[in-house]
């Protein structure tokens, strides 16, 4: 601007001058109107067609097939009472007498036995020494040659 009282320029951004057209909007709505009409006529065809023509059979139960068992493995639906079962089962073999082997004759004893048998005879000792049992083990070499 140059300071002179010539006419003025409009403003770039200014408010709309006309409103929306009511014509516009009316074919708009008429438009989606006619749309979802023959949406809805459609899907009643189609369902009226599938009913006809492809049967539907009984109606399902919700108590059918209700014990069917998948396949193995399943998972534990009594973890807590499992444990304790396998506990008082080992714990049975732990405190009891009876076979480990009959026929080579084996026998296991309670385990509390077998520590008091163990106690009274004591622990099993080695009474010699292997002749190498402070040596460190052989590599290949032979000691003599360095070859192997």
């Amino acid at each position: 601007m140059d300071g002179s009282n010539g006419p003025t320029e409009k403003p770039k951004h200014s408010h709309e001058t006309s409103d929306a057209s009511i014509r516009n909007l009316l074919i708009f709505g008429a438009g989606l109107s006619l749309v979802v009409i023959a949406g809805l006529v459609v899907s009643r065809a189609v369902f009226r067609y599938f009913v006809g023509h492809q049967g539907l059979g009984p109606p399902a139960s919700p108590f059918e097939n209700v014990r069917t068992l998948p396949p193995e493995p399943r998972l534990q639906v009594t973890a807590p009472m499992d444990l304790k079962q396998y506990k008082a089962a080992q714990d049975g073999i732990l405190n009891s007498y009876g076979w480990a082997d009959r026929q080579a004759g084996i026998v296991r004893i309670p385990i509390e036995r077998a520590m008091d048998i163990l106690l009274q005879r004591g622990f099993p000792v080695r009474t010699t020494t292997p002749e190498n049992q402070g040596t460190p083990k052989a590599s290949g070499k032979s000691p003599n040659t360095g070859k192997t």
